[in-house]
């Protein structure tokens, strides 16, 4: 038995072969700039690609998030009057649309978004300001991006709470309209939900899962995040809303996905895994959650059959992963589990003590 307890002190897995994921919060520096798409080039179908005034705007908003760094705060933006009134045509048609489509947690935090951030009609919010409500309420915050990131990276991201978010606004010729993730989508899509504590600690899990994890593994986890994130559907009193992002920030699409016409089934990451994922069209299928909880405990599941040689555990005071990968390094986790379980034991003592019992 003490040689097997030596054996297991000294062991340590080879992890040369583990695909590069950040360990730390600034090691995103390292992996927030491999822009897949849509950065300062435009492809010759975008609304906006024949447009030289956009396409400068779009490289002013690519330079900024291209030299950004961690710590630093999110570059002011003084928007132009087009941008302006294309935000205000997205902003006040989904809102005529959110009290009948949009989940409970998301009509809870658009108010607060409206107190906090400036979320109106004739203003576009600044990420700084965006940023640390998120911090605030759940210990997300916004890191600019001047583009499509790779699954792998914009997951890692998840990991740290931190969200990749576009500053750029869509084109002014179709407001209705845009072929990749812009700040409408950004601020009006994802925000409100991340500042719900259930709905960000689900998108963290999606990112953990993700680090280290193979090619194939990230894929899979990527379309369960697209399918849930991006294109979630759940239930509350009866009635199907929608939590998903690409819904809540598309007027066409958020009312085909609840028109009852849409092809919904219950949310299986197994299944939702091998889904294609469409971009330019309504999705064929949409999947349905109970609720956020009971999201995150299948996505928890899955996770645990995603073949990888160790685990990792987020430590929020140092905005670091863990990877538990011997067993000093479980052990660590263990203690400090101890001292967890300590504090909630003296606490219910105290709360007996107090109530006579």
């Amino acid at each position: 038995f003490i040689r097997l307890q030596a054996w297991h002190l000294s062991f340590c897995l080879d992890l040369s072969d583990v695909p590069w994921f950040p360990k730390k919060i600034s090691d995103l520096d390292k992996c927030a700039n491999r822009v897949l798409m849509y950065g300062s080039d435009l492809d010759a179908d975008h609304p906006g690609f024949k447009d030289n005034v956009y396409r400068k705007r779009r490289k002013y908003f690519a330079d900024l998030a291209m030299t950004y760094k961690h710590g630093e705060p999110i570059p002011r933006v003084e928007f132009m009057t087009e941008e302006v009134q294309t935000w205000g045509v997205v902003f006040r048609e989904l809102n005529k649309l959110y009290p009948t489509h949009a989940c409970r947690e998301y009509l809870q935090n658009i108010p607060l978004l409206s107190q906090h951030c400036g979320y109106r009609e004739d203003n576009i919010p600044q990420l700084e300001d965006v940023s640390c409500f998120l911090k605030e309420r759940t210990g997300f915050s916004i890191r600019p991006v001047a583009g499509y990131l790779s699954p792998r990276d914009f997951l890692a991201g998840l990991a740290f709470r931190v969200f990749h978010c576009t500053q750029y606004v869509r084109h002014q010729s179709d407001p209705l309209y845009t072929p990749e993730p812009d700040t409408c989508h950004e601020l009006l899509g994802h925000v409100p939900l991340l500042a719900d504590p259930s709905f960000a600690q689900f998108s963290q899990e999606l990112g953990l899962a993700s680090l280290g994890a193979s090619d194939d593994s990230v894929q899979k986890l990527a379309t369960c995040y697209f399918f849930t994130v991006e294109f979630g559907l759940c239930k509350q009193e009866g009635r199907l809303r929608a939590y998903g992002a690409g819904l809540l920030s598309s007027i066409g699409e958020l009312k085909h996905a609840l028109s009852g016409n849409a092809n919904i089934l219950p949310f299986n990451p197994e299944v939702t895994c091998k889904q294609e994922c469409l971009i330019t069209t309504f999705q064929d299928v949409y999947f349905l959650s109970e609720s956020f909880e009971e999201a995150k405990g299948k996505m928890r599941e899955f996770a645990k059959t995603i073949k990888r040689p160790f685990t990792v555990r987020y430590n929020p005071y140092t905005q670091s992963v863990a990877v538990l990968k011997d067993m000093p390094s479980i052990s660590s986790v263990v203690e400090e589990l101890r001292h967890d379980l300590d504090i909630v034991g003296d606490a219910l003592q105290r709360l007996n003590k107090h109530m006579g019992i």
